[in-house]
């Protein structure tokens, strides 16, 4: 690609002439119905169930924000839920894609990619064939390190190093996982298994960012407030994770669909259609993957295969590579 060799800032004013001119129209038809995604088994009765995402645009459509087990049940239960639904009365076609991963019935790996993060060209940069039997997702990463400045920390390396109030993913030894600004220095401490960054918090106390409507800061040159495909996670009041993604996004936009889902702390992650995917697995073994949205245009089987991009997974409890 281009933007791989030497022509990001051409590739990335390029984008955003286009996006600019073929900004999308407001309005048009309603939807009759959303893709069903999942397979309409409920959270466990016991424990934490979150409740169902409030519809943005009235009446709601049949499923409408109601959480759907995917896969396998760990523990008695599905351990990742989605959901769909229209995020903005102004774009009535609009769909966005949520997930819910119960931590207590997940555990989450971060793997770096062929070229991304700048490595010596030996991670393996895909799922280890030996972990497929518990997978349960995979979904991207952020953006690349020369254009977000971020740090990169998995496996006991440094890939850079990690800066103080960035937005950080981060994964601990005791299998909890968190998304917050980082204020530990460059390396964090032995209880940290990895710390993904990328941008500033977009949510923060259950609050939007202040400046999310202008300005490039999380969008590059693209900026905040052009619409194109957009990713994101965050962790609710339990400490489970959520992700959302939709295409026609802002980051204002992304935002507001993670809050409206519950999250009380999210980070952007990768923008435009090329990067932007969510695959879960019908049954153990990475059997029947499936794709969060249909229209996302990478593969369901992305990440299956070496990867050029770093990507999380979603296991079964005990079986974090």
């Amino acid at each position: 690609m281009l933007r791989d060799n030497g022509a990001a800032g051409l590739v990335s004013e390029v984008e955003h002439v286009y996006y600019s001119l073929n900004a999308p129209a407001t309005g048009g038809p309603a939807l009759r119905a959303l893709p069903r995604v999942g397979v309409g088994r409920g959270p466990a009765a016991r424990g934490y169930v979150p409740a169902a995402i409030a519809p943005v645009i009235e009446p709601a459509l049949p499923g409408e924000g109601v959480w759907r087990g995917t896969g396998p049940l760990v523990a008695g239960a599905p351990a990742v839920f989605v959901t769909t639904l229209r995020p903005d009365p102004n774009y009535p076609q609009m769909v966005a894609g949520v997930a819910w991963i119960d931590m207590a019935r997940a555990s989450l790996a971060l793997y770096p990619g062929r070229y991304e993060p700048p490595n010596d060209g030996n991670p393996p940069a895909e799922v280890p064939p030996l972990l497929h039997g518990d997978l349960l997702a995979t979904f991207n990463a952020g953006f690349k390190l020369e254009d977000s400045g971020a740090g990169f920390f998995v496996g006991g390396r440094a890939y850079a190093p990690l800066r103080d109030g960035q937005a950080t993913l981060i994964a601990y030894r005791d299998g909890t996982v968190d998304v917050r600004n980082w204020t530990g220095g460059p390396v964090p401490g032995a209880n940290v298994v990895f710390a993904r960054q990328n941008l500033p918090l977009i949510v923060s106390g259950g609050t939007l960012a202040a400046n999310l409507s202008d300005g490039p800061e999380w969008g590059a040159t693209l900026g905040n407030a052009v619409r194109v495909w957009r990713s994101a996670v965050g962790v609710d009041a339990h400490g489970d994770l959520l992700y959302a993604a939709a295409d026609l996004q802002t980051a204002a936009s992304i935002a507001q669909i993670l809050q409206r889902a519950g999250a009380v702390r999210a980070m952007e992650l990768e923008i435009n259609s090329e990067w932007v995917t969510f695959n879960f697995y019908g049954g153990w073994g990475a059997a029947d993957p499936q794709k969060l949205l249909p229209d996302m245009t990478r593969d369901s089987t992305r990440y299956l295969t070496p990867d050029d991009r770093d990507f999380f997974a979603v296991y079964a409890p005990g079986a974090r590579g």
